[in-house]
C-alpha cells in the first residue's frame, strides 16, 4: 500500500511533534520542583491523599457556595482566583489517575488545587455572608471523612503545603513513564493529526 505524500508529512510531523515535546516537559522538569517552602502569600494548609478524595466530591458546592458571595475580600479572592488558575494548569482534573494514582503527574496539582478549594471553604466559615452554608458543608465533608477513614490514608504529598504565590504545575516530564498519562498524550496528537489529514487532505484532493 502506498501512502499518499500528504499524510507521511503529517506522520513525520506528528513524531518530530512527540519528541520536542518530550525533550520540552524534561527541560522544564529539570528546572522546576516543589521541595522549597511555599513562598509569600496566603498560606494553604495540606491535604492527605484520603482527604483529596473526599474533598473533589464536594468542590462544585464549595465553589457554588463561593460563586454567590457578593461581599469579597482580597484572602477570598486570591484563595478563589488561585484555586481556578491551579485547577486550569492540572489540566481541569481531566488526566487518568490525577486524584487515585500517587505516581500520576497529576497528583501534585490535584492536591494543590483541592487544598485551596478546602481552604477557601474554611475561609468562607469567617464570613458573615457565607458562614452558616460554609459551617454546614464543613460538617457534610467531616462526616464523610470519618466514615471513609481519609485522614489515615497518605501519600507522598500527604504533608505538603501550598501557596497562593505559587502555582503548582504538573510532573511533565514522567508522563513519558506514566502510561495512563501517556496515552492520552498520544491519543490527543493522534487525533490532531488526523483531524489535520482530513481538513488538508479533503482540500488537496478538491483541488485536484
Amino acid at each position: 500500500m502506498r501512502w499518499p505524500p500528504r499524510f507521511l508529512a503529517l506522520a513525520a510531523d506528528f513524531f518530530w511533534a512527540t519528541a520536542l515535546l518530550v525533550m520540552l516537559v524534561t527541560s522544564v522538569q529539570a528546572h522546576g520542583g516543589s521541595s522549597a517552602p511555599p513562598p509569600p502569600g496566603v498560606q494553604i494548609p495540606s491535604l492527605t491523599h484520603g482527604q483529596m478524595a473526599v474533598i473533589a466530591r464536594y468542590r462544585g458546592d464549595i465553589l457554588d457556595l463561593a460563586q454567590r458571595q457578593t461581599v469579597t475580600d482580597p484572602t477570598f479572592r486570591r484563595l478563589y482566583n488561585h484555586g481556578n488558575l491551579q485547577f486550569t494548569y492540572c489540566l481541569w482534573g481531566l488526566m487518568p489517575g490525577s486524584l487515585g494514582d500517587e505516581e500520576s503527574p497529576f497528583n501534585e496539582c490535584s492536591h494543590a488545587y483541592l487544598a485551596t478549594a478546602k481552604a477557601l471553604l474554611a475561609y468562607m466559615a469567617t464570613m458573615p455572608a457565607a458562614e452558616r452554608e460554609a459551617k454546614a458543608l464543613i460538617s457534610d465533608i467531616d462526616a464523610d471523612m470519618v466514615r471513609s477513614g481519609a485522614s489515615w490514608i497518605l501519600c507522598q504529598f500527604s504533608g505538603e503545603a501550598f501557596s497562593t504565590g505559587a502555582v503548582i504545575e504538573p510532573r511533565w516530564r514522567d508522563m513519558v513513564f506514566h502510561l495512563p498519562s501517556l496515552a492520552v498524550l498520544l491519543v490527543t496528537m493522534a487525533t490532531l493529526t488526523a483531524a489535520s489529514w482530513a481538513i488538508f487532505g479533503a482540500k488537496q484532493a478538491g483541488a485536484v
